[in-house]
């Protein structure tokens, strides 16, 4: 039967590549070529056929014998999974026995290691707490201790404050007293010198109008007629009068 595909595919080669008759769909093949294909197709059918016919008259007994060896293959195969099955079923029971007894070792190890870390936890935490709060009772104490600090200084620097107010205060109304009294005296000083001033013009107008009434006296009796008496005594009084 390949024999036939083989020259059925030279055949086909053969007519695909021939040259083409010009003006028609026809083709020029070479007689010789396609005559000894054809031959060796019909040389190759019988023998072909005689095979096929051959295989249809074994086919029940092939299929007989092929479906035996298929049931024992599948028969065989079977109990061999099955032995396999069983094999790997106790191999994994096996496995999950140990996984599972080295899983409470681990287990055991690991329970014991964080009751372990959980103590030296508990020890190593209580500790910082102690010192924590040791801690903070120095600084509540430091703190209470530089507040109270604080307040007294506080205390004493409002006290100084408020006594240098009071002697600003003190010294301004001090210094605005005297200020007053200064005025005051002042004052009473310009008056009394006012009046002394007064008093002694006073005085020195009275003595200069005796005094020019004196040299009026005087320059009349000068202007009085040749030999007559001069009033000495009234000139005496008169500068007398003048002089005080």
């Amino acid at each position: 039967m390949y024999r036939v595909f083989e020259a059925l595919d030279e055949l086909v080669t053969i007519v695909e590549e021939a040259r083409g008759v010009p003006m028609t769909s026809g083709c020029v093949v070479p007689r010789g070529d396609v005559l000894e294909l054809l031959d060796d197709v019909r040389d190759a059918i019988p023998q072909e056929l005689d095979d096929a016919q051959d295989v249809l008259d074994h086919r029940d007994d092939v299929v007989s014998t092929a479906e035996a060896k298929a049931d024992k293959s599948v028969t065989d195969a079977r109990n061999e999974a099955e032995r396999t099955l069983a094999a790997a079923r106790a191999e994994a029971e096996q496995l999950l026995a140990d996984a599972r007894e080295q899983a409470d070792e681990l287990m055991a190890d690991a329970r014991g290691q964080a009751e372990q870390a959980v103590n030296a936890g508990r020890r190593e935490y209580e500790d910082y707490v102690g010192r924590a709060q040791s801690e903070a009772d120095r600084m509540v104490q430091a703190g209470r201790a530089a507040y109270e600090q604080s307040v007294h200084e506080g205390k004493s620097e409002q006290a100084r404050l408020v006594a240098d107010t009071e002697v600003v205060q003190a010294a301004n109304a001090e210094a605005k007293r005297i200020v007053d009294e200064a005025n005051e005296d002042a004052e009473r000083l310009r008056t009394e010198c006012d009046a002394y001033v007064d008093s002694r013009l006073a005085d020195f107008e009275d003595l200069l109008g005796r005094t020019l009434r004196t040299v009026g006296k005087g320059r009349q009796q000068l202007r009085s007629p040749v030999g007559a008496p001069f009033d000495y005594e009234e000139w005496g009084s008169g500068s007398g009068a003048a002089a005080n």
